[in-house]
């Protein structure tokens, strides 16, 4: 069993992974397991450090999550964050209850002494909150060292036994100095090393697929997205003739997209594609559904079923590779305590009588780290930094059912979004861009006569790894020239809106 620096237990908050994250990033290897994971296989890990995540649920309520108690008896510290924190003040005898006012959003943090969990921060630093709970009294031998406006016992600690509780969630980007609070515990109180990189990364998941596969083969799912690409990459590196890397179009592919694809992966990743077009198959079993749980549902299991035929050709063909990351099996809940947001359509999308077992190298990190890793590969910058692009493509930028019509209005008004982002240097200064089509008509007014079609909803966020983010700044004079050149060019389109909501509560995508 691998060692890891620091074990997180997960409680199923929806950021748990992001403090294995930013760990990461100050070369800290840190390894997330169930919050009911045996105490002996975390002291197989031999950790330095233990970090107890947030989570839904009550330290007080039925539904509560306990890990092993042992775990604060195996002589190396303990931080805990949000449910993590109130977990650690009912354990040491402490009351939680239902807070008064619930805490979400901003909050400042205010030192009560120096500790080391702050050092190079300031006084006054900006958290993230995100609770409906309060410790209610402090635990014996415990002291207070920070506090806020709602949370009295925001920070506090016991020295003589290296345990401490935060009332906020320092992994988020909101919160100010967040990535030095865990830099801190990590490597001063913990004691670890920075010896962790996405070289060691790839050298560790080329022996796992190395030793799983074996002489047999693997069946490469590609989009010709960031996701998908780097793991056939990757794949093409470990397992070399052992790999078939197959491309389906599905029709919900953006304009050119399948011609794109092909020429990236023949000419300039010099990898063997069979392409498949099965658009006909994929819009025909959309046809009238509405709900997005059920799109993704019938674009998963479709892909699954034209696999498990391209497999068929093929001798030995046992895995299916994929572009899974950490966001898509966090939100598709498939992990921990955590709750479903929505089921991404290479997660809670396959069937459970599927043939294959399952390859996915980039499940436990970030876009961002694909794209590190992807650099790391040999991979161009272009392709590496290309904005996300959903597996289930434009079937979930379409309200409603999904049309021929309406994908041709879709993909007409994507491809003038793009054209003015690039041109004006903003596709390189935000993490997405895209349109959804509202299917909501207006009455509009064109050449002195009435119009009455439908709207389109430019969406354009800035993100550092998809699980945060906020609506981007645009010029108004960009928005300005999107919306007159959708409106002009595109027929059946009179209005144009910009979407400012940010995510959470949003998502990035629209179902």
């Amino acid at each position: 069993m691998k060692t890891a620096d620091i074990v997180i237990l997960d409680f199923g908050s929806q950021y748990t992974q992001l403090i294995a994250r930013r760990l990461r990033e100050q070369g800290v290897y840190a390894e997330l397991l169930p919050f009911n994971t045996k105490i002996s296989d975390i002291k197989a890990k031999e950790p330095k450090g233990i970090i107890l995540s947030g989570g839904p649920a009550s330290v007080y309520a039925k539904d509560a999550y306990f890990c092993d108690e042992k775990v604060f008896e195996l002589g190396v510290p303990v931080l805990g964050i949000c449910y993590g924190m109130q977990l650690i003040a009912q354990h040491f005898g402490a009351s939680v209850v239902p807070a008064r006012e619930k805490e979400y959003g901003k909050a400042n943090l205010n030192f009560k002494k120096e500790h080391g969990l702050f050092g190079d921060t300031k006084d006054g630093q900006v958290v993230w909150m995100s609770h409906s709970d309060k410790v209610e009294n402090l635990p014996a031998g415990f002291e207070v060292i920070a506090d806020s406006e709602n949370s009295e016992f925001c920070v506090f600690g016991d020295e003589k036994r290296k345990i401490y509780a935060l009332q906020f969630h320092p992994e988020v980007a909101h919160s100010e100095f967040g990535d030095k609070i865990l830099k801190n515990f990590a490597k001063y109180i913990c004691g670890c090393e920075s010896t962790w990189n996405m070289g060691s990364f790839a050298k560790s998941q080329c022996e796992k697929i190395k030793a799983l596969v074996g002489s047999d083969k693997v069946l490469c799912a590609v989009s010709g997205g960031v996701d998908s690409s780097v793991v056939a990459a990757l794949l093409a590196h470990c397992i070399k003739d052992n790999l078939i890397v197959v491309f389906v179009d599905n029709g919900l592919l953006r304009t050119n997209e399948a011609k794109q694809v092909e020429n990236t992966f023949k000419t300039k990743l010099g990898i063997n594609l069979i392409s498949i077009d099965a658009s006909e198959t994929f819009l025909s079993r959309l046809k009238d559904v509405v709900d997005p749980e059920e799109k993704r549902k019938i674009i998963g299991n479709t892909f699954i079923e034209i696999f498990d035929k391209e497999a068929a050709k093929h001798k030995d063909v046992k895995y299916l590779a994929q572009g899974t990351l950490y966001t898509d099996v966090i939100e598709s809940s498939v992990v921990g305590a955590s709750k479903t947001i929505k089921s991404h359509h290479n997660v809670g999308g396959l069937p459970k009588d599927m043939k294959f077992k399952l390859i996915e190298p980039l499940r436990d990190i970030f876009k961002d780290e694909v794209r590190a890793l992807g650099l790391e590969l040999g991979l161009s910058r272009d392709l590496v930094f290309r904005h996300p692009f959903p597996g289930p493509g434009l079937a979930i930028r379409i309200m409603g059912d999904v049309r021929s019509d309406r994908l041709e209005l879709l993909r007409k008004a994507d491809v003038i979004l793009r054209e003015e982002l690039k041109s004006t240097g903003w596709y390189d200064k935000t993490w997405q861009a895209f349109c959804v089509l509202l299917n909501v008509n207006s009455v509009g007014v064109m050449g002195d006569n009435r119009t009455y079609e439908n709207t389109v909803c430019v969406r354009v966020v800035d993100a550092s790894d998809g699980m945060t983010a906020s609506f981007s700044r645009l010029p108004y004079d960009l928005l300005e020239n999107v919306s007159r050149r959708i409106i002009n060019e595109v027929d059946g389109i009179n209005r144009v809106v910009y979407d400012i909501s940010s995510k959470p509560p949003a998502t990035i995508e629209w179902e």
